[in-house]
C-alpha cells in the first residue's frame, strides 16, 4: 500500500492517553506535549503511523538515526538473523567476529588514507567520551577546546564540551575542567557582525585569530591543548554550514602547535550531508572521528575512529561491557551497505530540490532570515526581523505544530531555527510533498503573525 501524509486527529485520544502516561511515569527530558505530540506506533518507510491511524511523513529520521529508512529491510534481515546466532558476546573481554567484521569496515570508509583503530560503543556521547580519553592518553595534555554552539552529548564529560544551550547545564555545574569555548564561524551570526556569505575569509580568519591571539596569548598555554573538537555542520546548535575553507585554517592551526582535530560526526555522518562524512566537504583528515546516531539504522551503536598511533596500548584504560554488540554490529554493517548502493547518491540528487524550494521560500515569506544544508541536512532559521535578526522562537514552535497536523515530523534546532533531515531513502515526490507542507505552514504562521509574504 503506498502511503500519503494523513491525519484526521492530532493527537487523537489514543494519543493523549499515552502523553499522559508518559509524564506520569518517565523522567523529564525533552518531550513536549504541546509541539512533539507525535506517538508512534509502527513505522514504513518515510512514514511514521501513529497509535490512532494518522500517518506522518518524516522529515527528522528519529533525531537524526533513521538515515537508511525507517524500517530498512536489509537492516532487519540482518538484525533477524545475528538474533539466530548470538546477541551478546562480550567483546572487550572475550573476542567476535561481528565487532571485528564492524571495525574493519569503519577503519576503511574512515576518511583519508590512514592506518586506524576504533573504539566501540553505545551512543554519540559515549563516542566522544572515548574521544576525550584517547586525546589525553596518547598525547599527555589536559585540555581541549569546543565551539559555541557546539553539541557533544550529555553526559559530565562531553557535557562540557557542549555550548547549545544554557538548559544543558543548567545545575550541573561543575563541570569537567579545562574546556575553552570559542566562536563557531556561523556565516549568518557571529560575534563581529560579518556576513559570512559575503566575506567567509574575514570570518574564518577572525575565528583562528580568537584562537591563537586571544586564548594562546593570554591563558591558555597551547602546548597542553589536547584537541579540538568539532561538528563539520553544527547540528543540535541550528545545522550551522561554516565557510569551505574554515577546516584548512583550522588544521593549519592545530598541526602547527601538535593539537588533535576531533570530528564529531553523530549527526552529519552516514550520508547525509551526500558523502559518507560531512568532513570530506571540507578537504581535511581529522585525527579522531566520532559517528553513532545512523551507523546503527535504529540500534543503539556508537565508534570512535581514530589513528592507530594514538591507540591506548595499556590494558584497561578504556573498555565498556555492551560496545561492539552482535546485534548492532550487524545492524551497523547493512546500514554501511546499503549507504553505499546508492543513498548517498540519492541525498546528492535531491539537495538541488531543497535548495531551490528553501531558497524561494526564504524570497517569499519574511520571517526566514536564513537557509543553509548540504545534501539532506537543512536548516531554516527563522526571524521577526531580517535586519536585528531578532529570534522567532515562539513562531518556529509553531510551525512545527501547524506541519505536525498536516502530516509532517519536524525538528526545531538552534533557538529559532528547523532542520529537515528526511531519511535518505526519500523519493522526489515525497519530498516535493513535505516541502510543500512545510510551506503551507509557514503560510499559516506568517499570516496569523501578520509577517510580510511576496
Amino acid at each position: 500500500m503506498e502511503l500519503r501524509p494523513n491525519v484526521k486527529e492530532i493527537p487523537g485520544p489514543k494519543a493523549k492517553k499515552v502523553i499522559e502516561e508518559h509524564h506520569k511515569y518517565m523522567a523529564t527530558t525533552t518531550n513536549d506535549p504541546n509541539e512533539y505530540f507525535l506517538v508512534i506506533e509502527k513505522a514504513e518507510g518515510v512514514y511514521w503511523i501513529d497509535v490512532d491511524g494518522n500517518v506522518i511523513l518524516d522529515f527528522s529520521s528519529g533525531i537524526g538515526v533513521m538515515n537508511v529508512g525507517l524500517r530498512n529491510p536489509k537492516v532487519i534481515e540482518a538484525i533477524k538473523k545475528q538474533l539466530d546466532l548470538v546477541l551478546h558476546a562480550a567483546g572487550t573481554d572475550y573476542y567476535n567476529p561481528y565487532q571485528v567484521e564492524l571495525a574493519k569496515k569503519l577503519a576503511e570508509i574512515a576518511p583519508g588514507d590512514v592506518e586506524r583503530k576504533v573504539f566501540l560503543s553505545n551512543s554519540g556521547t559515549e563516542a566522544d567520551e572515548a574521544a576525550l580519553k584517547i586525546a589525553k592518553w596518547s598525547t599527555n595534555r589536559k585540555m581541549f577546546i569546543a565551539f559555541i554552539g557546539a553539541f557533544h552529548g550529555r553526559t559530565h564529560g562531553t557535557m562540557s564540551l557542549t555550548a547549545s544551550k544554557p538548559v544543558q547545564r543548567s545545575r550541573m555545574f561543575p563541570t569537567m575542567p579545562g574546556v575553552e569555548h570559542v566562536p563557531y564561524p556561523n556565516p549568518y551570526r557571529n560575534p563581529w557582525h560579518i556576513d559570512g556569505y559575503e566575506h567567509p575569509d574575514e570570518l574564518v580568519n577572525r575565528v583562528i585569530e580568537y584562537i591563537e591571539e586571544y586564548l594562546f596569548e593570554h591563558y591558555v598555554p597551547a602546548e597542553e591543548v589536547a584537541g579540538i573538537f568539532f561538528e563539520p555542520i553544527q547540528g543540535e546548535g541550528g545545522y550551522v554550514v561554516p565557510p569551505k575553507n574554515f577546516f584548512k585554517e583550522l588544521k593549519k592551526l592545530a598541526d602547527k602547535y601538535g593539537i588533535l582535530l576531533i570530528d564529531d560526526e553523530v549527526q552529519m555522518g552516514m550520508g547525509r550531508t551526500g558523502k559518507m562524512w560531512a568532513i570530506e566537504h571540507f578537504d581535511i583528515v581529522p585525527d579522531i572521528v566520532t559517528v553513532a546516531k545512523a551507523l546503527g539504522g535504529g540500534i543503539p551503536i556508537g565508534a570512535t575512529i581514530f589513528r592507530k598511533d594514538l591507540d591506548f596500548g595499556v590494558s584497561g584504560v578504556h573498555s565498556n561491557t555492551f560496545g561492539g554488540n552482535a546485534v548492532a554490529a550487524a545492524a551497523a554493517l547493512a546500514v554501511i551497505e546499503e549507504l553505499q548502493n546508492g543513498l548517498i547518491e540519492n541525498a546528492q540528487k535531491l539537495e538541488p530540490l531543497f535548495r531551490e524550494r528553501l531558497e524561494e521560500m526564504k524570497e517569499k515569506y519574511e520571517i526566514i532570515g536564513d537557509v543553509r544544508g548540504l545534501g539532506l541536512a537543512w536548516g531554516v532559521e527563522f526571524v521577526k526581523d531580517r535586519k536585528t535578526k531578532e529570534y522567532a522562537t515562539k513562531e518556529r514552535n509553531e510551525i512545527v505544530v501547524e506541519a505536525l497536523k498536516r502530516g509532517l515530523a519536524l525538528l526545531g534546532c538552534g533557538k529559532s531555527a528547523i532542520r529537515l533531515i528526511p531519511p535518505l531513502i526519500i523519493s522526489e515526490e515525497e519530498a516535493k510533498i513535505g516541502l510543500d507542507i512545510f510551506e503551507e505552514a509557514i503560510k499559516v504562521v506568517s499570516e496569523k503573525y501578520g509577517y510580510k509574504i511576496h
